[in-house]
C-alpha cells in the first residue's frame, strides 16, 4: 500500500502526518513530523543525529568533513522518510553553523541534490522563528525569548503576539567551552560584551523564555532537585533568585553527575555547566522577572508562522484537547453541555477557569471509556505528564484534581499542593464530582443532561429530574449528589416532576 490514498487509509481518524521540519543545527540534525491540530500539532516522529557541524567553527571557520558526512547521511534518511510517508509540507532550514561556515554553501548544494529545499536562516530569521514558537505556546506572553543552540544564542522581544529587536549572538553551547578556558572573569566579560548588543532586553519587562534542549536539561535538574511530580519541563517557571542558585550549582557540577539525573542526556550534561555559567551573567545583565521554559521553539515557530490569523487566534489548549479527547469519547458538544449543566456547582476562581473546566470535562469523558483498573492513573497521567500548551503547572494540578474527583477520589494529594493552593484545587475537585454526578445520572447521555438541571439555591444544591426520567433517580445518584454537596459545604435535595425554574428560591 503506497501513495497518498494508502496513507489516508492507514490513518482513518484523520490523524495523518502532514507536516515536517528538518532542522540542520550546529549540534544536531533533526527531523520532526507533525500530525493533528494545526494550532497545537502533535509530534508524530522525532529523530535526531548529533552531527555537531559547528564544533570546529571557532578554530577553523569550517564544518568538519566527518560531521558533514554524518549530517548528509541523516538527511538522506530523513528525505526518504518524508517521501515514503507522502508529506508535501516539508520545511528544511539551516542555522548558525551552516550560516557561518566557509563551506556552508557547498554543503547546502549537497542537501539540494537529495531533493530537499533547504533555507538558510539569517540570525534574525532564526530568532523570530523561535519567538513565534513561544508566542504559539504562551498566548499573550511578554518578555524575551532566549533560544540556545549549538552555534548561537538568539534573543528577541515578544509582546502582544508580535516579536521585534531580534539578535543572534555567537554564544552557542559549542562555543562556550573555549570562552571558559581562560577562567570565570574572562568568560563573564566575553558574555557581557556580546549581551551589550541586546541591551534592550534589560528594559523590556517580563521573563526570559528559555528555548532549546540545553535549557530543558537545566529545567530537568530543577524538577529533580525539587522532587516535583511534573515530568515535562514545559511552562516551568523560576524566579530570578531561584534560577541563579540552580545555575550556580550546575556551573560547578561535573557532567557525569548531571548525566545521572533523569531527563539529562550525556550530551546535554556536557554542555550544561557552561550554559549555566552564561545564564548567571544573563540574569545579572538582563534582569528578567524570572525564567520560563518552553518546549516550543524554532520548529513549532516555523509552523505557527504559516498559520492564518484565525487559526493563530485559537486557544491552543482547547485545540489540542479536542484532537486528543474526541477519538477517545470526549465529545466537545457533550462536554460543553455537561460543563453548562455543572456550572452552578462551580465557583470559577481566576483567569481561564471556564476553559480549564471544559478541558477537564472532555478528559473526564475520555477517561470514562478506560477500563476501571486503569482509569485513575491514566487520567492522572494525562493531566500531569502529557504536554499541554497554553497552561501552566498550577493548571495541570487543577486538571489532575478534577480528574481524580471524576474517578471518585476527590482528596487532594500532597504533590498537587506543591503546584497550586488548596482552595483552587478543592474547587477543581468539585468540578470533577459534578461531572461524575452528571455521568451517573444518565450515563452522560444528551437526553439525561437536557431533562435535568443542577441548581444552587442559597445553601442548598438541588438536582431536578424531569418526570419522564424519574427512573434515573437512583440511590447511586443520590449518593453522588450528597458527596458533591458535602464537598461544597451545601445541603442537597433531589426533586422530580416540575421544572426547577418554577420553584421559588429557597
Amino acid at each position: 500500500m503506497t501513495g497518498r490514498a494508502g496513507s489516508r487509509r492507514l490513518h482513518p481518524s484523520g490523524d495523518r502526518p502532514d507536516r515536517a521540519v528538518i532542522d540542520i543545527g550546529s549540534n544536531t540534525v533533526r527531523l520532526v513530523i507533525y500530525a493533528g491540530s494545526r494550532r497545537a500539532p502533535d509530534v508524530w516522529l522525532n529523530e535526531k543525529v548529533s552531527a555537531r557541524l559547528g564544533r570546529e567553527l571557532s578554530a577553523t571557520g569550517r564544518m568538519p568533513d566527518k560531521a558533514i558526512q554524518l549530517a548528509l547521511s541523516a538527511l538522506g534518511r530523513f528525505a526518504t522518510i518524508v517521501s515514503d510517508i507522502d508529506i508535501d509540507d516539508v520545511q528544511t532550514v539551516a542555522t548558525a553553523a551552516v550560516r557561518d561556515a566557509e563551506n556552508g554553501p557547498e554543503f547546502l548544494e549537497q542537501v539540494r541534490a537529495m531533493g530537499l529545499e533547504p533555507r538558510l536562516l539569517s540570525g534574525e530569521e532564526e530568532a523570530r522563528a523561535a519567538a513565534h514558537g513561544v508566542i504559539g505556546a504562551f498566548p499573550g506572553a511578554r518578555g524575551t525569548v532566549a533560544d540556545l543552540g549549538g552555534g548561537s544564542l538568539e534573543l528577541v522581544q515578544i509582546e502582544n503576539g508580535e516579536c521585534h529587536d531580534g539578535v543572534s549572538l555567537p554564544l552557542g553551547t559549542l562555543r562556550l567551552p573555549g570562552l571558559r578556558e581562560d577562567g570565570p572573569e574572562s568568560f563573564n566579560a566575553a558574555v557581557e560584551r556580546e549581551l551589550t548588543r541586546a541591551g534592550w532586553a534589560a528594559e523590556h519587562p517580563g521573563p526570559l523564555y528559555m528555548v532549546g534542549g540545553t535549557w530543558r536539561a537545566l529545567a530537568a535538574y530543577a524538577l529533580n532537585k525539587s522532587n516535583s511530580p511534573i515530568t515535562d519541563p514545559h511552562s516551568l517557571r523560576l524566579d530570578a533568585d531561584a534560577a541563579d542558585k540552580i545555575a550556580r550549582k550546575i556551573a560547578r557540577a561535573a557532567p557525569g553527575e548531571l548525566a545521572a539525573i533523569s531527563g539529562i542526556s550525556s550530551s546535554r550534561a556536557a554542555a550544561l555547566p557552561d550554559a549555566a555559567a552564561m545564564l548567571r551573567v544573563m540574569l545579572n545583565d538582563l534582569r528578567p522577572d524570572g525564567i520560563v521554559f518552553s518546549s516550543w521553539g524554532l520548529r513549532e515557530g516555523l509552523l505557527f508562522q504559516k498559520l492564518a490569523a484565525g487559526v493563530r487566534g485559537q486557544d491552543p489548549l482547547l485545540a489540542a484537547m479536542s484532537h486528543f479527547a474526541i477519538p477517545r469519547g470526549g465529545s466537545v458538544t457533550l462536554a460543553t453541555l455537561i460543563a453548562a449543566w455543572t456550572a452552578d456547582a462551580s465557583t470559577p476562581n481566576g483567569h481561564g477557569a471556564e476553559r480549564l473546566r471544559l478541558a477537564a470535562t472532555m478528559l473526564a469523558l475520555a477517561a470514562a471509556r478506560i477500563e476501571p483498573n486503569l482509569r485513575l492513573r491514566t487520567a492522572y497521567g494525562w493531566a500531569m505528564d502529557k504536554r499541554w500548551v497554553g497552561i501552566g503547572l498550577a493548571d495541570r494540578a487543577r486538571l489532575a484534581a478534577a480528574l481524580r474527583a471524576a474517578c471518585g477520589k476527590p482528596s487532594i494529594p500532597s504533590e498537587l499542593l506543591d503546584l497550586a493552593d488548596e482552595p483552587t484545587l478543592r474547587e477543581a475537585a468539585g468540578w470533577g464530582l459534578a461531572i461524575r454526578l452528571c455521568r451517573r445520572l444518565g450515563g452522560g447521555s444528551r437526553v439525561s443532561v437536557l431533562t435535568s438541571k443542577l441548581q444552587r439555591r442559597g445553601e442548598k444544591l438541588v438536582l431536578w429530574i424531569d418526570e419522564s426520567r424519574r427512573q434515573l433517580a437512583t440511590e447511586s445518584v443520590a449518593s453522588d449528589l450528597k458527596s458533591l454537596s458535602q464537598w461544597l459545604g451545601l445541603e442537597h435535595e433531589m426533586r422530580i416532576g416540575e421544572p426547577a425554574e418554577l420553584h421559588p428560591a429557597d
